[in-house]
């Protein structure tokens, strides 16, 4: 599928994926909910047609997927779609479920050993928390995907 005919509901951005699991479940989060996945390369882990398959099981061959070169090449591309970038984030002080989705939204998520750059954090105005309780710092990226993706679709109406 293409990511054209999910162009009206929220999707998910993965920032450099270094664990092919973690890819694995979004893809399939994205195909179950018909929404999409992009792809910020470079992957931690080669990512070639064959394991793609091998992490998205048979998921892959109805999930949305795209892949971009760089920051850059996602943040333009995402420009000149009018769609809007929210970063997934423990240190963003908006909670998720306060916050007001619109179906042009790609929810992004950070590299699962390093998150996402500085300079990048502070290049993304719209920024999300999962709140947690205390000592616990964060969720997995797919855990967390899931949890923001299916609020902006309750949102704005796309179950």
């Amino acid at each position: 599928m293409s990511l054209s005919q999910h162009a009206s509901k929220p999707s998910i951005a993965m920032f450099q994926p270094d664990m092919p699991q973690n890819l694995g479940s979004v893809l399939r989060l994205v195909a179950c909910f018909g929404t999409g996945c992009e792809v910020i390369e470079p992957c931690g882990f080669p990512l070639d047609d064959k394991r793609a398959k091998r992490v998205g099981m048979d998921y892959v061959e109805i999930a949305a997927m795209r892949r971009h070169a760089s920051w850059n090449a996602f943040k333009a591309q995402m420009a000149t779609e009018g769609r809007r970038i929210v970063l997934l984030s423990s240190k963003a002080a908006v909670n998720y479920h306060e916050f007001a989705f619109t179906p042009q939204d790609v929810l992004m998520v950070g590299a699962e050993s390093t998150g996402v750059p500085e300079s990048i954090t502070d290049d993304i105005p719209h920024r999300v928390v999962i709140p947690m309780q205390p000592p616990a710092r964060c969720l997995n990226v797919a855990q967390a995907a899931s949890i923001v993706l299916a609020e902006a679709l309750r949102q704005v109406g796309a179950f």
